[in-house]
């Protein structure tokens, strides 16, 4: 099964030369690379949070294999979703999907279901694409789509990242995909999205998912960064730091109504 593109012209440009140029402009030169367990990147269209997307992307090493896990906005598929088998095709070629890493987290995972409706229409992970073919274009995917929040479901899905990630012996890396606060004015939303940078810097999987509700924070992605952290600490993860944080009142000027990005490494 080959997915299409939902968004290419709309979030990222959709002519590979542009693309490319786009993606180097987000690119910082001359970063130390560090090896990660997991980290955290924004999926806004790139005229937005490309600056953060491209600071991360900027400071880790790829590996040849990427466990993509972001949240459902489209309302399609089930609970918890993997596109297990195929391809992505997007305007810079084909992204292969790793089946066997795919198969081994759903034997992991019984709340996941092997599914494509759920990735159909979804943008979160797809608009992580032009960064790695860019830095990586012959890595291979899992992309995990998340529409329950339920904490449970975090643990289950992370433990199931982890343990596949363990039995398959070679370099991969957890991309949680999320952006923070959405359109709340710009102290409200640096207020509430220092609250949830603080329990992802601690490492604190279920201090986020309690921070998250009991503060009201409308990071869309909040499970999947839970998962991931749940994962990350399986795998023995011992610090995480913040690569960048800024808000679209930065790009569009308008501070009334703005969605926060930031990105961190799990190391």
């Amino acid at each position: 099964m080959l997915r299409s593109p939902a968004v290419a012209g709309q979030f990222y440009a959709a002519a590979p030369e542009l693309l490319r140029n786009q993606v180097e402009q987000y690119l910082e030169k001359d970063q130390v690379r560090e090896f990660a367990r997991a980290m955290v990147c924004p999926h806004a269209g790139l005229m937005y949070s490309g600056p953060v997307a491209g600071a991360v992307y900027s400071r880790v090493q790829l590996p040849d294999t990427l466990l993509l896990v972001g949240p459902n906005h489209t309302g399609l598929g089930p609970p918890l979703s993997i596109y297990a088998e195929g391809g992505w095709n997007m305007p810079n070629g084909r992204v292969s999907i790793d089946h066997r890493l795919a198969t081994d987290v759903l034997e992991r995972c019984p709340q996941a279901e092997s599914d494509i409706e759920a990735h159909r229409f979804e943008h979160c992970l797809e608009v992580q694409l032009p960064f790695l073919q860019y830095l990586r274009p012959a890595a291979a995917i899992v992309p995990v789509i998340m529409m329950s929040t339920e904490l449970a479901v975090c643990r289950a899905l992370g433990e199931a990242m982890a343990a596949a990630v363990l039995e398959a012996a070679r370099p991969v890396l957890i991309i949680a995909s999320t952006d923070m606060s959405h359109y709340e004015p710009d102290a409200v939303a640096r207020r509430k999205d220092q609250w949830a940078i603080d329990e992802i810097l601690a490492l604190n999987p279920i201090g986020l998912h309690r921070v998250i509700r009991e503060k009201q924070i409308s990071m869309c992605g909040f499970a999947p960064t839970v998962a991931a952290l749940f994962a990350a600490l399986c795998l023995g993860a011992k610090q995480a730091k913040l690569v960048k944080y800024m808000t679209s009142g930065e790009t569009s000027g308008d501070y009334d109504q703005v969605v926060g990005y930031a990105g961190f490494l799990i190391t």
